[in-house]
């Protein structure tokens, strides 16, 4: 295993992780989402089981968030995400275990992004894993009431309370992630995809994945950790969760 750092577009620092396999069966790269990190639990259960299945694998933190990138919780956006998974990938087109088509694997924006990133560049994806996915900024408004909503904008700010401690997102992001939906270009994820979502999700909800499931036109498969919330983080949902990449790894 390898850290290093790199520049994005905007001249940021960005943490990277690179675990090589001598044998690799190919690349995977591993995004997380909104307030975690590359070394949040269950990203590094994704990841110990694609090393265990003989790929190689990045993972990073994006900037904007709690890892080892630069930049301010407070900016974070699903744009400032995928623009960061963008660089990662352009910057690994150059090392020598670089390998296409690859895998994209991520957990909430991380899912979103990769998924995004997928329809924009369908040939260079193998294998799509998106994980607790935000599917679009009009669904991901259903977990706040009208109220909720109407203080964040009146105010400029939501500040909740996560595990990590109190953060605050401006209304920006709202406003950012209201551009984006993967269902409007879901016809070019036509490479095997995998859904996992929690049984009590209340941001990426079972239902929302379900219509994302229904409208993919390939090869797809979608599974609910039971008692689980949007994060794994008990031994009994990472185990789980583990199992089922596990399983999919060994379709192709």
């Amino acid at each position: 295993m390898e850290k290093i750092y790199i520049k994005n577009r905007k001249g940021q620092k960005i943490a990277v992780i690179i675990e090589k396999c001598q044998s690799s069966r190919g690349l995977v790269f591993i995004t997380h989402g909104l307030g975690d990190s590359k070394d949040s639990p269950h990203i590094k259960t994704f990841a110990k089981c694609f090393r265990d299945n003989n790929f190689s694998l990045i993972r990073f933190d994006t900037t904007n968030s709690f890892g080892e990138s630069d930049g301010r919780f407070e900016e974070a956006s699903i744009t400032n995400y995928y623009e960061d998974l963008e660089d990662v990938i352009a910057w690994a087109k150059d090392q020598s275990f670089y390998h296409e088509p690859f895998v994209l694997c991520g957990h909430s924006l991380g899912a979103t992004c990769s998924a995004l990133f997928a329809e924009k560049y369908p040939e260079k994806v193998k294998a799509l894993a998106p994980i607790s996915c935000v599917v679009s900024g009009t669904l991901s408004k259903e977990q706040y009431t009208k109220e909720e909503l109407e203080d964040w904008q009146k105010s400029g700010w939501l500040v909740e309370t996560w595990p990590n401690g109190e953060v605050r997102l401006p209304w920006s992001y709202m406003e950012d992630e209201m551009k984006y939906n993967i269902l409007t270009d879901i016809n070019k994820l036509t490479m095997s995809t995998i859904l996992i979502v929690g049984e009590f999700d209340h941001c990426t909800s079972p239902r929302h994945q379900q219509i994302l499931f229904d409208d993919l036109p390939g090869q797809k498969g979608i599974y609910l950790i039971k008692g689980a919330p949007h994060t794994f983080r008990s031994p009994e949902h990472l185990n789980e969760t583990y199992s089922i990449l596990d399983k999919w790894l060994k379709t192709f």
